[in-house]
């Protein structure tokens, strides 16, 4: 599966906040989003250079989550918060606390996935985990055995962790070595910049943790970058089904009190993706007024509570791998309703 080119895109959801035919102007800044940022950083800050004094078993837990964090944070940035400054905003998600995922890679392929009338299409969504039955026959039995594991609770947070690092990282390097595409040489969607610019965000982080906290890299990737990576799967698992109408391939978690504030209440996934613009302290007020109509457009399609996700799936698969129609097809009913 490979992941789309790198191409300039406006935010996602910064014309508006309301949804459901509401706009209201942003504040020029959003202050509870900028101070959870500096707070985020400021405890990461903290917390890794307790390394050497404190146990691996608090400081790793409390970095994954802080990590975790990081990662709805930058959620956040891409749909145009916390600031109107588009070029202030990049710079407080740019540090790559996590190493491995360039925030404007990420950017671009969230801008893709909420081209909502793709959802779940395995090539037009890079946030799918659908496949094509002709991709699916091309692999070989580990690989396939691999993502047929990963289509459980437990096989995405346990393999999928790792898979999907080591897998962004091989459709990079293929994209930009490929000697048919050779991106990096032609620097397509100026991807060179994109690559150096996140190393060398990389070099203060990496600094920090071995020279000034002496923690080893490789502590840090398998105890906390890892984690947190799965942690992020969790959310991800059971937020959309290939369903023909739009709206209810976009599901509900509720009653998610330790969760959905760490993935700042991304948990109700199908209220983002109808105001995508929405900031995350204003969501919970949102869902409760317009939890009805909700239900009724996404097809019921509601988890309680991740402990209800992982009851039912944990070792039983969320769906079939291959797409249920190949490709997406058109979609039926109204198209969703945009920010």
């Amino acid at each position: 599966m490979t992941v789309p080119s790198i191409k300039a895109t406006p935010d996602v959801g910064t014309a508006a906040a309301g949804g459901a035919g509401v706009s209201r102007p942003r504040p020029a800044i959003e202050w509870p989003t900028l101070l959870l940022i500096l707070a985020d950083y400021g405890a990461w800050l903290a917390v890794t250079l307790m390394y050497l004094r404190w146990p691996l078993i608090v400081v790793a837990p409390v970095t994954v989550a802080l990590l975790t964090l990081h990662n709805s944070l930058q959620h956040e940035i891409i749909h145009g918060h916390p600031t109107r400054w588009r070029g202030f905003n990049r710079l407080l998600a740019m540090v790559p606390l996590s190493l491995w995922l360039p925030y404007d890679r990420y950017r671009h392929t969230h801008h893709v996935h909420h081209v909502d009338r793709r959802l779940t299409d395995p090539l037009d969504d890079p946030e799918s985990f659908y496949w094509r039955p002709e991709d699916l026959a091309r692999l070989g039995p580990v690989s396939r055995l691999s993502i047929e594991f990963q289509q459980t609770l437990a096989g995405r947070v346990l393999v999928g962790s790792f898979w999907r690092i080591g897998m962004f990282l091989r459709d990079e390097a293929l994209a930009m070595l490929h000697t048919e595409k050779r991106a990096l040489v032609r620097n397509e969607q100026n991807v060179r910049h994109v690559w150096l610019e996140h190393l060398a965000w990389c070099v203060p982080v990496i600094v920090w943790l071995k020279v000034v906290c002496g923690m080893p890299l490789w502590i840090y990737i398998l105890a906390m970058v890892i984690p947190s990576n799965g942690l992020v799967l969790v959310r991800s698992f059971a937020e959309h089904l290939a369903r023909s109408p739009v709206r209810e391939r976009v599901a509900l978690v509720e009653r998610s009190w330790l969760l959905g504030p760490l993935f700042l209440f991304n948990n109700l996934h199908a209220l983002h993706h109808e105001t995508p613009g929405l900031p995350w302290y204003q969501i919970p007020a949102r869902y409760r007024a317009h939890r009805e109509r909700l239900l009724a457009e996404n097809g019921g399609l509601l988890y309680v509570t991740y402990f209800a996700v992982a009851r039912r799936y944990l070792f039983r698969r969320y769906d079939v791998l291959p797409h249920p129609t190949g490709r997406v097809p058109p979609s039926s009913g109204p198209e969703p309703r945009t920010a």
